[in-house]
């Protein structure tokens, strides 16, 4: 991975900068990385944090851009990979392609990780890690989805109720309520 342990550091720093009530929940994730950036290499015998990253995609109505999984309407996530050189790059990525859509932009006044979610292990597919979910808020057109991505199931815009994610589902409640 090109995406750099310093750069995962930042992104943490800030992002509990403006939500220090979440610092508990991150700590593993903050003292992994900084034993990596000091080491620069992993003595952690493969049970160090997963991190992944996935993008929340809103429209002008204030639906969501979600896939079905397993029943439920959640958010395509994936480990960054050797040609992304940023997080917020693996997030792009993965919209274009898993859902085919390119045309987004990042929210005015949100920068840096949307959100930070942790999963404890058992509760994905990442084994006995932590795994830690850096997610990424875009805007796009509802008519950037293409008609026969909805139509596949491939991709949908949902109202934000209809998210399996309480995290990201409550995060985007109160994130619409506070849009003037």
């Amino acid at each position: 991975m090109t995406v750099e342990v310093s750069q995962i550091v930042r992104e943490l720093s800030h992002y509990l900068a403006e939500r220090p009530a979440e610092q508990t929940a991150m700590m593993p994730l903050y003292d992994a990385a900084r034993d990596h950036a000091q080491r620069r290499i992993c003595t952690h015998d493969g049970r160090c944090p997963a991190i992944t990253v996935g993008a929340v995609v809103l429209d002008e109505r204030g639906y969501v851009l979600a896939r079905r999984y397993r029943g439920a309407f959640a958010f395509t996530e994936a480990e960054p990979e050797e040609q992304d050189d940023a997080l917020s790059g693996t997030a792009l990525r993965l919209l274009a392609e898993e859902i085919g859509i390119r045309d987004v932009w990042a929210e005015p006044g949100v920068s840096g990780p949307f959100l930070i979610d942790v999963a404890r292990p058992g509760q994905h597919r990442y084994g006995p890690r932590l795994r830690i979910g850096f997610r990424y808020l875009y805007r796009a057109h509802s008519s950037a989805v293409s008609v026969s991505a909805a139509g596949t199931g491939g991709a949908a815009w949902v109202p934000v109720a209809s998210i399996s994610i309480r995290s990201v589902r409550d995060r985007l409640r109160d994130f619409l309520v506070s849009i003037p």
